[in-house]
């Protein structure tokens, strides 16, 4: 009896051990950050996808955005853990907008056949219709294209796992936009912003926006402070008459423009004034033509770092300081065939060969995916950890859209792991002992 005792001790003390050492292994991406990272790829000269995971685990990114739903791609990123967001390309809103039926194909194929192994959170349909080069003709496509693959994703049972949102460039705003509290949606565009606000608010899915400071500096800078639009803590902030509001940086008058823009579309009576707003697209170059001013990789290096910084701090806009401004980082690579000035090829973190374009100040930066330390947010490198005040971390149990991602397996997964481990390390201890 006393043997049998003993050995249980063992066994019981065996398991306890391996599951500290396994909870105290940190994950390489980082948990229920609401930073992303948009992975675009109009380039000849990209690393394969199969390579791309561990590049983002690298620093501690577990959110993505794509541009389309590529199956190679999409492949990549099973069981990785890492969250995507997917996009229905431009030219497939006509037939999807017209045909049910399409839309359910198109989610059987790109959706259905990769979840659960690929975390697909949501689906973007099109990129800036509203204000693209095609405006006219998919502008009347963009809701009945929502509805049906809404609808289509509902049918397979994925639409509590899979959301359908739609993203926009800041030009859906009437100009000037600023003060924020000024700001309108066009009165040409209004015919169809009303009714996609309308959708956002029916499924609780947010809008997204593509908002980028660098342009507005970039347009007008002896008007638009450069560390305002570099989101520098210490940059001279604006408040805006009408409301009272006090605005620290560029970003955050950004994002509360579009509010009040939703508050003004929205009549009294409808329900478009609860939608949410995310950024779908934030950046800033690091290299540009001549009379790109501002686009350095000082610059880039300065705003992403001030990014990562407002990020963490898990804190709403000055109008909506009770949700959390979630954000997609543009973008993850250098994209060389990309059309437009210098700028538009210079907007990615890494280089094609995946070495850093500039410093990256604010990410976490892991060695083999396995290293908790941080960029500081002056340049050098921190000793502080992603649970460490300031770090990336979110709050612990985020569940739903937008989840709790990892680039390697999750807390829960390594538990089992372990706790699988342990389980045959002490049926053989037991089995020698007796």
């Amino acid at each position: 009896m006393a043997l049998h005792s003993s050995t249980m001790s063992l066994f019981l003390a065996l398991l306890l051990l391996l599951l500290l050492i396994a909870l105290s292994v940190p994950s390489a991406a980082t948990s229920a950050s609401l930073a992303g990272v948009n992975y675009g790829r109009v380039a000849n000269n990209l690393p394969q996808p199969e390579s791309v995971p561990r590049l983002l685990a690298s620093i501690g990114v577990g959110r993505v955005r794509l541009y389309d739903a590529d199956p190679a791609v999409l492949r990549a990123f099973a069981n990785t853990g890492i969250e995507l967001v997917v996009g229905l390309p431009d030219r497939c809103l006509p037939s999807v907008a017209a045909d049910p039926s399409e839309a359910r194909a198109w989610a059987r194929t790109h959706i259905q056949a990769f979840v659960p192994a690929t975390k697909i959170a949501a689906v973007t349909v099109g990129n800036e219709v509203l204000t693209g080069t095609n405006a006219s003709d998919l502008a009347r496509c963009l809701v009945p294209a929502m509805e049906n693959l809404h609808d289509a994703l509902a049918a397979l049972s994925l639409d509590r796992d899979v959301i359908v949102t739609s993203a926009h460039s800041l030009a859906v705003l009437a100009t000037p936009s600023y003060p924020p509290s000024a700001a309108v949606f066009r009165p040409d565009l209004l015919p169809s912003v009303r009714p996609l606000l309308a959708f956002h608010a029916r499924i609780g899915s947010p809008l997204f926006v593509n908002a980028y400071p660098y342009f507005a500096y970039a347009e007008d800078p002896s008007g638009v402070g450069l560390e305002y639009a570099l989101l520098d803590p210490g940059a001279a902030a604006f408040t805006d008459a009408a409301t009272g509001l006090r605005y620290a940086n560029l970003l955050h008058a950004q994002v509360d423009a579009v509010y009040h823009a939703i508050s003004a579309a929205a009549a009294p009576s409808s329900k478009g004034c609860g939608v949410e707003v995310r950024i779908s697209e934030t950046g800033w170059p690091s290299a540009g033509d001549a009379n790109e001013t501002g686009a350095t990789p000082e610059n880039a290096a300065r705003f992403n770092g001030n990014l990562m910084r407002l990020l963490a701090g898990q804190k709403g806009t000055p109008l909506v300081p009770g949700t959390p401004l979630r954000a997609y980082v543009f973008a993850l690579f250098n994209e060389n065939q990309k059309a437009g000035p210098s700028s538009e090829r210079n907007y990615g973190l890494f280089k094609p060969d995946g070495t850093p374009a500039y410093q990256l100040v604010g990410f976490a930066v892991h060695q083999d995916g396995n290293s908790t330390s941080t960029v500081g947010m002056g340049g050098g490198r921190s000793g502080s950890g992603e649970g460490s005040p300031g770090g990336l971390v979110g709050e612990s149990g985020e569940s739903g859209y937008f989840s709790i991602s990892t680039a390697l397996p999750n807390f829960q997964q390594r538990a089992a792991a372990v706790a699988s481990a342990a389980a045959i390390a002490g049926v053989s201890v037991f089995l020698r002992l007796f």
